[in-house]
């Protein structure tokens, strides 16, 4: 089965000086992005999880998961994903957060990530599987431009570790119904080793 289609179309969000941010449809073949899918759902050991907000307990609105790239229950799935995403953009990663969107009510808020969790100068890369879902990237200093992108499934997006201090970005709430999506997220940890940290 062909994983890989050709000549993948490169959408630039942001440039060099900010990002960079980079969106590329159609790089996993639609039947198997739709099988990965299928397996990830039933194969991740999915977590809910909770956080301080308003003072308050609040519940994630997604589940989640992880693993380090070389951890020996690494999915098979998973490891044809992250050679491809290595060898789509040079990048040593070593770690994979994967969150499970089950419908229009799961979201993420804007944000950034962290920059003391991620190597200096490594990208971030997303995979999109499932139902698409809109991603909203806001530029932080005026004129606080912003991009609404259709991550649909079997799609990357790049965002460069300079782009974390530039711009948010989140996955609204939806006020119609949506299937479930699985964002797949390769990054590259600092300390990580065999036995992780």
């Amino acid at each position: 089965m062909q994983a890989l289609l050709f000549e993948p179309n490169v959408q630039r969000i942001a440039d060099e000086t900010t990002g960079p941010i980079t969106y590329q449809p159609g790089v996993i073949a639609p039947d198997l992005a739709a099988s990965w899918f299928a397996a990830l759902l039933q194969g991740v050991d999915w977590h809910e999880s909770s956080r301080m907000m308003y003072e308050r307990m609040v519940g994630v609105p997604r589940l989640h998961g992880h693993y380090a790239a070389d951890d020996p229950s690494l999915p098979k799935v998973l490891g044809a994903a992250l050679g491809i995403a290595k060898a789509q953009f040079r990048a040593p990663f070593n770690s994979i957060g994967l969150n499970f969107y089950r419908d229009e009510h799961d979201s993420v808020a804007p944000h950034n990530d962290k920059l003391h969790e991620l190597v200096p100068h490594q990208p971030i890369v997303l995979l999109s599987l499932g139902a698409t879902r809109t991603m909203v990237i806001r530029r932080k200093t005026p004129p606080h431009l912003k991009t609404e992108l259709e991550l649909e499934a079997g799609s990357l997006l790049l965002m460069g570790w300079n782009a974390q201090l530039n711009y948010d970005h989140g996955i609204p709430k939806l006020r119609y119904p949506v299937g479930p999506r699985i964002s797949v997220a390769f990054r590259v940890r600092p300390g990580w080793s065999e036995d992780g940290w």
